[in-house]
């Protein structure tokens, strides 16, 4: 899933994971990360420049 997929995604309530489903992408006020669900850590979804993913776009899924 590129960038917009997930962003697009994650905005109408589907769960989206990042390599597993210990990793979920959420979204807080407009700003999109990747939560770890087994600790509660979180990392942006982009680096700074808000463009480059903090993974690969095949990484990342639509729960089914």
């Amino acid at each position: 899933m590129d960038l917009e997929e997930i962003k697009k995604a994650v905005l109408n309530g589907e769960i989206v994971h990042w390599k597993s489903g210990a990793y979920q992408v959420v979204e807080h006020f407009g700003q999109f990360s990747i939560k770890c669900l087994l600790n509660g850590h979180m990392i942006g979804l982009t680096h700074r420049d808000g463009v480059t993913m903090n993974g690969k776009e095949e990484d990342f899924y639509i729960k089914k």
